[in-house]
């Protein structure tokens, strides 16, 4: 089994995030990158599908050098080499459109992201690949399991759970619960370093969609405790002041 892996570079959860520019981009800064925890999982369920030599591993991202490291911890993980596509990944067309174009002629059985990146939360680049290599596409898995050519995947919905049977070639959106995300050991870390990792030129993409300006969250307000037998204060304060009845 040959499979792909997409993964993104983003801000360690812990970073406090600013803009510059007016607002129109994002402070890197001290900021330190981590590879997306949604692709973790991914990358993590590859590599168990693939143990026992069943198959290889690659990875591929969307992004500059300053990305290399990220894609290392990718490799130190387990994958068996690496793809970075040469490029500022600009948005979710962009990114779906270099990965599909290197992905087209190298026959991967299966190709899996994760569900969302966690700086733009936007779950878009699984779907736009699978419709740039007319490929079936299913989103926000919770288990896989692959039998011969058929795969069964598990979708959560509203008030139950979605199975659905796949064969041939596919692309999925791992949440969590598809696999525990793996932690890289020494030998994982040494082994990287040598491992290959091809840098490719990005293909000329139409600018579909253009981020205008960024805006933070309003400052939390302060938090008013009202006894729980003054009812009709607090009724009287979420009618005049927070002003939601």
């Amino acid at each position: 089994m040959k499979i792909l892996v997409c993964i993104s570079n983003v801000p360690d959860t812990t970073t406090k995030i600013t803009f510059t520019n007016d607002n129109t981009e994002f402070n890197t800064a001290g900021v330190q990158y981590i590879v997306n925890p949604y692709d973790e999982i991914a990358l993590s369920k590859a590599i168990e599908l693939t143990e026992g030599g069943k198959g290889t591993v690659s990875v591929i991202n969307v992004g500059e050098a300053s990305n290399d490291p990220t894609i290392r911890k990718a490799l130190a993980i387990g994958a068996d080499d690496a793809v970075r596509v040469n490029a500022s990944p600009r948005d979710a067309y962009f990114v779906a459109k270099q990965i599909a174009e290197y992905a087209k002629d190298k026959d991967y059985d299966l190709i899996l992201t994760g569900r969302e990146s966690i700086d733009y939360n936007g779950n878009q680049v699984a779907a736009m690949i699978g419709e740039f290599l007319d490929i079936p596409s299913i989103s926000i898995i919770k288990k896989l399991a692959i039998d011969g050519d058929t795969a069964t995947l598990e979708r959560e919905i509203e008030g139950g759970k979605e199975i659905v049977t796949v064969k041939g070639k596919f692309i999925a959106s791992c949440a969590e619960g598809v696999a525990e995300a793996k932690i890289p050991n020494m030998r994982g870390i040494m082994s990287a370093r040598s491992k290959p990792l091809t840098v490719v030129d990005a293909v000329a993409v139409e600018e579909v969609a253009k981020i205008v300006k960024y805006e933070t969250p309003a400052p939390r307000g302060t938090v008013k405790l009202i006894p729980a037998d003054q009812a009709t204060e607090l009724i009287n304060l979420l009618h005049t002041e927070a002003k939601v009845i």
